[in-house]
């Protein structure tokens, strides 16, 4: 089987990993992929937004499967093409189509599917430049802290917390009338805000049946003690030490059931991962947000965890007989710390050299942010390496990626020694 995965962070390394383990015989492209894909797979140097240059490329190589990794080719309808087009059609494309990918292209859209099938979530009102001033008003009505939500993809950006009304206020007016995130904040979500946990559940769905994975717990802010600015994850852990069989059966119950009994409802044909963003307030369970595809860094912990083939696992998704699957999950617990770029999520530099990473270390190195030059592998992006490793308990497996991390260096290395700190 020929696979095309697209994408070229952490989480398309994580999934390549696993594929590459696979005793099917399997070749795997990456497009773009980094320098840590280049050891398993064949980067492809494409850009996954242009549709044309893929189809060529999987066509001139019979690639039979599409992964699609991050949300942007899907939200613009990547799954669409291929099924519009009479070459493409049969092959199998891992990722929503354009309509249900809209519940990570737009909050508003989400928020009206929960709405809809009673789905928990926090209360809402979305605004937009034309009525701004009612966005005051209902920011009135609200208790701080004060939640403001882009409705569209701002690259992990687009979402404030903000603890003081008047700043609220002045950050409402900065995103709708001086286009603070772009044209993703054309129109804004306003919600209550929920005090509690918050952890990601991960369901792998081929529009009838379902299979939930690992659930897991990322740390987004840049700070020890989640302080700062939110970037796009410094670390993660599965399992989620607070999520008890009790929570998670109400979860599945509340929310997995009525999400993909939603999609049928709604006619929105949803081939792939879903990602539920859950909070849990007083033993309860509540969703943030969707998104239509992995985590990451929370892919880095999660696919290290499943035991079964991840070939038969997406053939199934393909042929929807996932039901089939038989899925196996290690009882091993996973944990992954972000080494970043100095000064991310703010500028930083790319091209420093990367060091130790030929080092012996009992920890998987995921790449994110790298490239090859020459015989060299240097930073190529904020978020640049993800270092994982699994042990009995969470505490074990943070202490195996702390220690491994002092093997490599690159200049102006910076990641959070906190990771599990609230657990």
């Amino acid at each position: 089987m020929n696979i095309l995965i697209l994408g070229s962070g952490g989480r398309e390394h994580a999934i390549a990993f696993k594929l590459a383990q696979s005793k099917k015989n399997v070749k795997l492209f990456v497009a773009p992929g980094n320098a840590g894909t280049n050891k398993i797979a064949l980067n492809i140097d494409l850009d996954i937004n242009n549709f044309e240059s893929i189809k060529k490329f999987v066509l001139s190589q019979q690639v039979n499967m599409v992964i699609v990794g991050p949300e942007d080719p899907l939200v613009k309808g990547i799954h669409d093409y291929f099924l519009a087009d009479e070459l493409l059609k049969n092959i199998a494309v891992i990722g929503p189509q354009k309509l249900a990918a809209t519940l990570e292209g737009s909050k508003e859209f989400a928020k009206k599917f929960m709405y809809r099938h009673n789905i928990p979530t926090a209360k809402y009102q979305s605004f937009t430049k034309d009525t701004v001033k009612q966005g005051f008003t209902f920011l009135e009505t609200l208790n701080a802290p004060y939640v403001l939500k882009a409705d569209g993809l701002a690259a992990g950006k687009g979402v404030l917390i903000l603890d003081n009304l008047q700043e609220a206020k002045k950050e409402l007016n900065e995103m709708l009338t001086n286009n603070k995130f772009g044209t993703a904040s054309n129109k804004v979500v306003i919600e209550e805000f929920l005090d509690g946990i918050e952890l990601s559940c991960f369901v792998l769905t081929d529009g009838k049946n379902y299979k939930i994975l690992p659930y897991a717990k990322d740390y987004k802010r840049i700070g020890e003690g989640d302080k700062g600015l939110n970037t796009g994850g410094m670390g993660a852990i599965s399992p989620v030490p607070f999520a008890d069989d009790v929570f998670l059966k109400k979860v599945e119950e509340r929310i997995v059931k009525p999400t993909i009994n939603g999609f049928k409802k709604d006619n929105m044909p949803f081939v792939g991962f879903v990602f539920i963003g859950l909070i849990k307030v007083n033993n309860e369970p509540y969703v943030i947000e969707y998104n239509v595809r992995m985590g990451d860094p929370e892919t880095e912990v999660v696919f290290p965890r499943i035991k079964s083939d991840v070939v038969d696992m997406f053939a199934a998704v393909a042929e929807k007989k996932l039901d089939q699957y038989n899925l196996i999950i290690d009882a091993k617990a996973a944990a992954t710390i972000i080494l970043v770029s100095g000064g991310y999520p703010e500028a930083y530099e790319k091209g420093k050299k990367i060091n130790g990473l030929e080092k012996e270390n009992n920890a998987i190195i995921f790449h994110a942010g790298t490239k090859i030059d020459g015989d060299k592998i240097r930073t190529n992006g904020g978020r640049v390496l993800a270092i994982t490793a699994l042990a009995s308990d969470y505490k074990k497996a943070l202490k195996k990626s702390y220690k491994a991390i002092k093997n490599i260096n690159f200049e102006n290395r910076n990641y959070r020694t906190d990771i599990g700190f609230d657990l």
